[in-house]
């Protein structure tokens, strides 16, 4: 009896330790790998916590994003990436004996974690801020606690219109905006977003003026029609004729539209308007307009502005703004600002071109005038007494080449012009060293004056400056189609270079 109990339990023990020996070698174990990455740019995620269910070790992802368990038990297991900032991600995962088995996460950012921008701060302009000029840079302040860039939407409303501008601006906290309207409530607004939260700042209110302030007038070539700007310093010292490139800034405004070829503005104080030419169904004709653009009305008609090259007659405002003066071919004509009273006051004896006229602000009865042949050149410029419609001063004669820019200055004292001083005359009417001079009517003496003039550009259409301290001109490289600068350069020792406004052409210096 004894030995068949022992025979049982030795069979039993035999049979157990083989069921055990099956179990292992069933279940078995294999290898873990895998690689944790950023969702949107696939850059590798170090640190990231790796677990799994079932549990087995726990490891962190390395420098390169990878991880690896050695010894796991075969199985089916759901693998989960554990991060503070990202998400958690899970991935299924079948364990085989003595195999590698891999995953890849992809980790998006927790929305549960994201630091949200600072409500932006509107700097510049003030709220409540009055009187400013059409072109405003906006500043506002804001900032992101986390790593997320930042996107800004700036809004800008029109309150007469409503009208509604929106601009899309990244990382920077700076906008710039031009040729906004004049005599204008605005209201801005910006708000931040990081992709994951959105803040808005609260709603500033500005104005502009009701009329620019600028004293720079001049044009632009714009979609093949020249446009007219006006500009103004951020110096109070105008008057001084004394600026420097590095401490100004220059705010822009348009004044006519790129749809007409609109060309030399000419302000008058007295009257707070600006004249200026206009080709309309093929001719050009005299106009007028309000210091902001507005109010444009035509002032010649049936005797059109006329000669050689429209682009290179000009005309004047004479007697304080109650007339205008401007040729036409052999004829000199004044006219009033609202288009009546045309009357024929010079004509030439020889049937030359009046291409320019400048009128002295201080003696209503004497002119400079500009003539020419039908091909620009047998230039004269002399004075004219218009009471008796006689010569008085010739400036310059019987020379060659082109002759550009006249102005007197307001005693009727001296003239400032321009003369290629080449001598070439061509077809295409083009100048190679056009240079300045300074003629004064007393002393019959010219003199050229030093404004540090370029080899191989042309300094053209000169104008005082108000105080007549300075000089105001165009430099435009001799070459075909090379872009003109406006330029200022005292009357004083020249010192350097001072470039007003770039790609323009025709300025006018008005306070």
């Amino acid at each position: 009896m004894k030995n068949k109990i022992f025979y049982l339990i030795v069979s039993t023990l035999i049979i157990l330790a083989g069921c055990s020996e099956d179990t292992i070698e069933e279940n078995g174990v294999g290898r873990l790998t895998g690689t944790v990455v950023a969702k949107t740019t696939n850059t590798p995620l170090e640190n990231i916590k790796i677990v799994t269910s079932p549990a087995s070790s726990t490891v962190f992802t390395d420098a390169s994003g990878n991880f690896v368990i050695e010894t796991i038990s075969v199985g089916e297991y759901s693998v989960q990436a554990e991060s503070d900032i990202y998400a958690d991600a899970f991935e299924a995962v079948s364990i085989l004996n003595n195999e590698t088995s891999s995953v890849v996460f992809e980790l998006e950012v927790s929305k549960s974690n994201n630091i949200e921008p600072l409500v932006p701060e509107l700097l510049t302009p003030t709220d409540g801020a009055s009187n400013l000029e059409p072109n405003i840079q906006f500043i506002w302040s804001s900032s992101e606690s986390d790593t997320d860039e930042i996107t800004y939407k700036f809004q800008l409303r029109n309150g007469t219109t409503n009208e509604i501008l929106s601009r899309e601006v990244v990382a920077d906290t700076t906008i710039t905006i031009e040729n906004l309207n004049l005599g204008t409530n605005y209201f801005w607004q910006v708000s931040a977003s990081d992709d994951n939260s959105e803040v808005q700042s609260t709603v500033s209110q500005f104005s502009t003026n009701s009329t620019p302030q600028n004293t720079y007038f001049y044009v632009r070539s714009v979609n093949g029609n020249s446009v007219i700007y006006s500009g103004s310093a951020n110096d109070d010292d105008q008057g001084s004729d004394d600026q420097d490139n590095d401490d100004v800034n220059f705010n822009e405004f348009k004044l006519t539209s790129e749809s007409f070829n609109s060309f030399r503005p000419h302000k008058n104080n007295e009257t707070s308007k600006i004249a200026f030419l206009r080709t309309v169904n093929g001719a050009t004709q005299l106009h007028t307009m309000n210091l902001d653009g507005s109010g444009i009305k035509q002032v010649t008609n049936t005797i059109p502005v006329n000669g050689f090259r429209i682009d290179e007659i000009d005309y004047t405002w004479a007697q304080n703004g109650g007339k205008l003066y401007y040729p036409s071919f052999d004829k000199l004509y004044s006219i009033d600002p609202d288009g009546g009273g045309s009357t024929l006051i010079y004509k030439t004896t020889d049937g030359s071109f009046i291409s320019e006229v400048s009128a002295s602000e201080f003696d209503d009865n004497l002119i400079a005038v500009k003539t020419n042949n039908n091909a620009g050149y047998s230039v004269r410029v002399y004075t004219v007494r218009l009471s008796s419609g006689t010569e008085e001063r010739v400036i310059f004669q019987n020379g060659v080449g082109a002759v550009k820019g006249i102005d007197l200055n307001a005693n009727g004292t001296q003239l400032v012009y321009s003369k290629d001083t080449s001598g070439s005359q061509n077809e295409q009417y083009r100048q190679f060293s056009s240079r300045i001079y300074i003629y004064n009517l007393n002393t019959g003496v010219e003199r050229l004056f030093d404004n540090g003039a370029v080899s191989g550009s042309n300094d053209i259409q000169p104008r005082w400056s108000p105080s007549e301290g300075a000089i105001i001109f165009t430099r435009k490289p001799s070459n075909i189609n090379s872009v003109p600068n406006v330029l200022v350069s005292p009357l004083s020792e020249y010192t350097s270079d001072n470039i007003l406004f770039t790609n323009a052409s025709m300025p006018d210096w008005e306070e």
